[in-house]
């Protein structure tokens, strides 16, 4: 009785090739759907702000709108209107809106 169904088991013949492939899969398409487009997200947001300068206009992640009166390396002091300055760690600005012109 138990001859017959050793004869009739298939044979595993790529075992571990067969478990490989799937996870190889699962990993690139891990890697592109996710890390590489949040690594291009962000150089482009390291570009931006490392091209920051003054007289810059900027949104912060709080939604605060104002424009960059002075920068250092970690460090960005905004004008809210003409008498208000606040200052701001330079990672806490989430877009620059545009470049004042020049007076």
């Amino acid at each position: 009785m138990f001859q017959g169904m050793l004869a009739t088991t298939p044979n595993a013949g790529g075992g571990i090739f067969s478990l490989i492939v799937p996870l190889v899969l699962m990993v690139a398409i891990f890697y592109f759907l996710m890390i590489r487009p949040q690594n291009k997200k962000q150089k482009a947001r390291n570009a931006m702000l490392g091209q920051l300068k003054k007289g810059d206009k900027i949104v912060t992640i709080g939604g605060l709108h104002g424009t960059i009166a002075e920068i250092t390396d970690d460090v960005v002091v905004l004008r809210v209107n003409d008498v208000t300055k606040l200052t701001f760690d330079r990672n806490a600005i989430s877009s620059a809106v545009s470049r004042e012109t020049a007076e």
